[in-house]
């Protein structure tokens, strides 16, 4: 029995890592134009995070986000925000991006339908996708430091891509 839970866990965290993102259309929360996925990610890589505003950890989460954006922004990495809120919730979620300080796009997924097809479950998850649009690490839930290990993975994943 532990053999066979062992191989499903395998399959499914192998299954994870041969995901593809596909190109998307959402709308941005800062202009209201629909916007795809493959207009906006980076040359390198692209980070997509998903959170909603009542999810404390998201909060916590985001001005780390913003940070790493930031910092590696000009390696050829962007990051996209998707925003979850139920549509009754979605006048909030723009003052919420400006109050928070967020200067990265925020695209709006109020039916959620691309979380679905990207299988998140949990708030906040973190994807890193590569130029080929491959989902090369996933990261869900957030606490204080989690941040180092996501600059770490990016760097890596940098530092393979220069190669």
């Amino acid at each position: 029995m532990k053999k066979l839970v062992f191989i499903l866990l395998f399959i499914m965290h192998i299954n994870a890592f041969s995901q593809k993102v596909y190109d998307f259309m959402l709308p941005d929360v800062r202009s209201n134009v629909i916007v795809n996925f493959n207009s906006l990610k980076g040359s390198k890589l692209t980070v997509i995070d998903f959170w909603a505003t009542w999810c404390k950890p998201c909060v916590a989460a985001i001005p780390k986000v913003e940070a790493i954006y930031q910092m590696y922004k000009d390696s050829g990495v962007h990051v996209i925000g998707i925003n979850v809120d139920s549509p009754r919730n979605l006048s909030k979620v723009l003052p919420f991006s400006e109050s928070q300080g967020i200067t990265y796009p925020i695209l709006l997924d109020s039916d959620q339908a691309v979380m679905r097809d990207l299988n998140v479950t949990s708030f906040p998850t973190l994807l890193i996708v590569d130029s080929n649009n491959k989902v090369v690490y996933i990261h869900e839930g957030y606490q204080p430091g989690d941040e180092i290990e996501i600059k770490h993975q990016l760097s890596s994943l940098l530092n393979k891509t220069s190669k």
